[in-house]
């Protein structure tokens, strides 16, 4: 058995330590008595207390959790139909290539490209419509568009794990194709669907960019709230803030993992 190099290891310590020692830093200066400074004047929860008092970060987290919730919901749906029509109808060779093609194309195009071309989008609804505006419509419509492709893989990936022989199988034992997906189907497919939704939730409530783009005057999230904070200056309140989100994106991303793992 091959032993890996000491310096492997050494560097892949280094390597966690250099990503997650700046959050350990904010999770301690959120609990730090001193407002202003780096000198540790004592443990206090003070700064938790006074985030939950502040009804412009209520707001911006009711703004986030609505947003995320329902982009989610529709990803969810529209994804897992891509996925389906993907995996399942007979596409040719070129077609289908193509197609696989336009799918990862939302996964590694910036976030930067994909909001400008929204905002000319958005941009020309309003010039023939006359009445859209950018708020949280608009937002959510943002959002999806890239969720929709993170779902549509999970689900494929766990499609493709499960085979075509469950639909032979059904049609050798005379179910309709809408028995077999109600009864069949959707339940060996929820792990991977539970999967991608909690990925597709976890990448909208982090998600700057986009939602800087697309938001209104109305529609603040947290993101876009510790933005204009840190720009005016950190705070204790906002390290609360980032932990607190930190600690959220980190809980659903282990669920993700877990689920995937489960779908695998």
């Amino acid at each position: 058995m091959s032993r890996v190099h000491p310096a492997v290891g050494i560097t892949a310590v280094l390597t966690l330590a250099f990503l997650y020692l700046p959050m350990l830093a904010v999770a301690v200066f959120s609990v730090n008595k001193t407002r202003y400074g780096l000198e540790w004047g004592g443990f206090s929860w003070k700064w938790y207390t006074g985030l939950f008092q502040n009804d412009q970060i209520l707001e911006a987290a009711r703004n986030t959790l609505v947003l995320a919730v329902v982009s989610t919901l529709i990803a969810t749906v529209l994804g897992t139909m891509l996925a389906l029509a993907l995996e399942r109808y007979p596409w040719g060779r070129r077609v289908r290539g193509w197609l696989e093609t336009a799918l990862y194309l939302p996964v590694v195009t910036p976030d930067i490209i994909l909001a400008a071309a929204l905002v000319v989008a958005f941009s020309f609804l309003r010039l023939v419509s006359g009445i859209f505006e950018l708020g949280m419509v608009s937002m959510i419509i943002g959002h999806v568009t890239f969720q929709i492709a993170f779902v549509a893989l999970v689900v494929q990936s766990r499609l493709r794990s499960l085979g075509r022989d469950l639909d032979e199988a059904a049609r050798d034992l005379y179910a309709s194709y809408g028995y077999y997906v109600r009864r069949v189907l959707l339940p060996l497919l929820a792990p991977g669907i539970v999967a991608g939704a909690m990925l597709a939730f976890t990448l909208s409530l982090d998600d700057f960019v986009i939602s800087f783009f697309t938001a209104g005057p109305t529609s603040q999230t947290l993101p876009l709230f510790i933005y204009a904070s840190v720009r005016r200056g950190v705070t204790p309140e906002i390290h609360a803030l980032s932990t607190l989100i930190f600690l959220a994106t980190v809980l659903l991303v282990l669920m993700s993992e877990r689920l995937s793992r489960r779908a695998a």
